[in-house]
């Protein structure tokens, strides 16, 4: 071969790389587009988009051919999924470090029905000095030690079954909330809900913990009890008289997961901040979540974990004068 010959096959082409762009376009319309997988079998458009952000990963995968088969046209067509990602996603990279613009911090914990010591747990909760705390998987022979080690920082609190809400300010209309999905035993008590009168008026305070989901090799996600729970949050949701409203809890899936649809349809977007939050040794996800009515999120972060499977998170809002 000639060197003229042997330099142009080293060349970038727009002839080679076409299986590679052919792969750009579907990763692109996933991103933007979960929706268009099915729910069935196995709950594949739902594992989809709990895990949405990871497809991100199909860029520098699809990178690697690109550059090795010097394709203009790969490296043209990963434009696509490179944009389709930054305009989700992209906004969460530049939170860090930023000063929060809020007036209300909360906290939202699955600590866990096995932790290890639950007064340190709750201890270091506060350091966050948020205004509420919310907890899942309070147990019972937990419960004194949660109530003593936040007693002095949270004078108010309220729990139902095994979820708990502690406040700085006076909570009222504390009720239970059914989501028991049919079939499950009595004695399943999930969700609450307060009236916390802080200084800036009154809020509508929901504490939530829905069925766990299951994923298998075969069967692929189990969501039917998280899913029908789901559906009854969200009609207390909507039966809540009071504008302002914050809902804290581990959801069991991230706010992309069209199985939260009958709760995430009708509040604000999640605040800024991947936060991933489960599992603790290794987060990959953000199941537990802090949505609002009314008001504004405008950031969330993990805090240290705490001995749960769960990491602590923290989301600062921003509630209207």
């Amino acid at each position: 071969m000639s060197t003229k010959r042997a330099t142009k096959a080293r060349g970038w082409s727009w002839k080679r790389g076409r299986l590679t762009a052919l792969l750009c376009l579907p990763t692109a319309v996933l991103l933007v587009f979960p929706g268009l997988v099915p729910n069935t079998p196995g709950h594949v458009g739902s594992l989809l988009e709990t895990f949405l952000p990871w497809l991100g990963l199909a860029v520098p995968v699809l990178l690697v051919p690109a550059l090795l088969r010097r394709s203009l046209l790969a490296s043209a067509a990963l434009l696509l999924p490179v944009a389709a990602w930054s305009a989700l996603f992209g906004s969460l990279l530049f939170t860090w470090g930023q000063a929060p613009d809020s007036t209300f911090t909360v906290v939202q914990h699955n600590i866990s029905d096995e932790n290890p010591d639950p007064a340190a747990a709750a201890r270091s909760l506060t350091e966050a000095d948020a205004d509420l705390i919310a907890l899942e998987e309070v147990t019972a022979p937990a419960l004194p030690a949660f109530e003593k080690a936040l007693a002095a920082d949270y004078p108010h609190h309220a729990t139902k079954g095994t979820v708990g809400l502690w406040s700085k300010y006076p909570l009222t209309g504390v009720r239970l909330v059914d989501i028991r999905p049919k079939g499950v035993g009595a004695g399943w008590d999930r969700g609450l809900r307060a009236t916390a009168r802080t200084p800036r008026g009154e809020i509508a305070v929901y504490v939530a913990h829905l069925p766990s989901v299951r994923i298998g090799p075969t069967s692929g996600l189990t969501s039917g009890l998280r899913d029908e729970s789901a559906a009854l949050l969200g009609k207390a949701v909507a039966a809540e008289p009071l504008d302002r409203m914050i809902l804290l809890g581990d959801l069991n899936s991230t706010v992309d997961d069209r199985g939260l649809e009958p709760v995430s349809s009708q509040l604000d977007p999640p605040g800024p901040g991947f936060a991933f939050s489960w599992p603790a040794k290794l987060p990959v996800t953000r199941i537990d979540q802090v949505l609002t009515r009314s008001a504004e999120v405008t950031r969330v972060r993990t805090l240290p974990t705490t001995g749960s499977d769960h990491l602590p998170i923290a989301a600062d809002i921003k509630l209207p004068d």
